[in-house]
């Protein structure tokens, strides 16, 4: 069960347990820590499990939020547990001064979740041209199938969606019927879209469920640029198993963007047992073909991207398996620098659930915080999700 992919989609539930707010108690201390540091400033409160941010072109800052899923039919994701459907989905306009509260631009999006809506499924990511048109991805964690009957938008899910300036929308390619019909990693058929890059002329998307990278051209025709297997991994003491088992790990793609050198770089998560230090940012040609190993030691990456000087940092939504009961992920969430030796700096590690980045225009980070929390509730997750705005200098 762990071995499934849909851990990308930060369902964030573990096992077959739901878990209580309560539960989330004693690891939040660290999280907490991001209101206090003098480079970190909250920018936007009140959001519902945010994940995807990007900068248009014009400077405004958007920000997709997966939503809280609903009160409509239901179906068993890939982790095991039902997740009801709802119309609460959404693409938010923030401002990057904090000064104006955040806006909802696009409303009425599809998305999955179980009550109250931790760690739902909905938008996922979002992506400017420089034209200014704006693409969104959404994300599904089980077959094609599951999503059919389930609400009035429920098809949408595992598409790309192409918006425009009035909150209307057309739609794109479907991934997750492209999985289904060719299954370019045998063994599983679940898909999972989660990362986004929008090029001239084509859609760039992770599908962290059916671990691989694929190409969305205008036109909605799909193909595979590259392939990410599983690999073998010890088997954690837990297990029980004999010493020296080793077990099958799938990749878990979840982020993308293209490098100054004009390839398209890609983080993983890396699926169960999560391993410290397991995960790597994986650098493909622009036309596709075998991925290479550009940076590694990290561990559960979510996004990635460069600033203006070419310098690559990297998002990681975790610190490893938390275990079962409750979200699988150890806090805290990192926020880290790729110098130009190789080495790591680490920018800031007091996130919780970080569920995107983004470089602004001013050179600072622009990150999702709180990704896997369905609004303000009281006591431990007042504000709901958040974006921060990380001084890079």
């Amino acid at each position: 069960m762990f071995n499934k992919a849909i851990i990308a989609g930060v369902t964030c539930r573990a096992g077959q347990r739901r878990w209580s707010v309560a539960g989330l108690a004693p690891i939040l201390l660290a999280a907490f820590a991001a209101q206090a540091d003098p480079q970190v400033e909250v920018i936007a409160t009140g959001l519902t499990n945010p994940r995807g941010i990007a900068f248009a072109p014009n400077g405004a800052l958007y920000v997709a939020e997966t939503g809280t899923g609903g009160n409509g039919a239901c179906t068993v994701l890939g982790d095991g547990l039902l997740s009801c459907y709802g119309e609460t989905g959404a693409i938010t306009r923030v401002d990057p001064t904090g000064i104006s509260a955040p806006v909802r631009v696009v409303t009425g999006l599809p998305s999955l979740a179980a009550p109250p809506g931790f760690g739902a499924t909905g938008p996922v990511d979002i992506s400017f041209l420089g034209n200014g048109s704006a693409q969104v991805i959404l994300g599904l964690g089980t077959v094609v199938a599951a999503r059919a009957g389930l609400g009035p938008k429920s098809g949408l899910l595992g598409h790309v969606l192409k918006l425009n300036a009035a909150g209307g929308w057309k739609v794109g390619g479907d991934l997750a019927a492209f999985e289904a019909a060719n299954d370019p990693v045998p063994g599983s058929n679940d898909s999972n879209p989660y990362g986004l890059a929008a090029l001239p002329s084509r859609q760039v998307v992770t599908d962290a469920g059916g671990n691989t990278l694929l190409e969305v051209r205008t036109n909605g025709s799909i193909r595979t640029l590259a392939t990410f297997p599983a690999t073998l991994t010890p088997a954690p003491p837990f297990l029980g198993l004999p010493p020296g088992t080793m077990i099958p790990m799938q990749a878990v793609p979840t982020c993308v963007t293209q490098g100054p050198d004009g390839w398209l770089y890609v983080g993983q998560l890396t699926g169960f047992p999560f391993p410290v230090g397991a995960a790597n940012v994986f650098r493909v040609p622009p036309g596709g073909g075998t991925p290479e190993v550009f940076a590694s030691g990290f561990t559960n990456i979510i996004d990635l991207g460069f600033d203006a000087s070419g310098t690559l940092y990297v998002l990681q939504i975790g610190n490893g398996f938390a275990g079962a009961g409750g979200p699988p992920l150890l806090p805290p969430g990192k926020l880290i620098r790729v110098n130009s030796d190789g080495s790591q700096t680490v920018i800031y590690d007091a996130l919780f659930y970080p569920g995107g980045f983004a470089i602004g225009p001013d050179g600072a980070a622009y990150v999702t915080n709180f990704g896997i929390v369905p609004g303000p509730i009281p006591g431990p997750f007042p504000d709901g999700g958040q974006v921060l705005r990380i001084t890079l200098d």
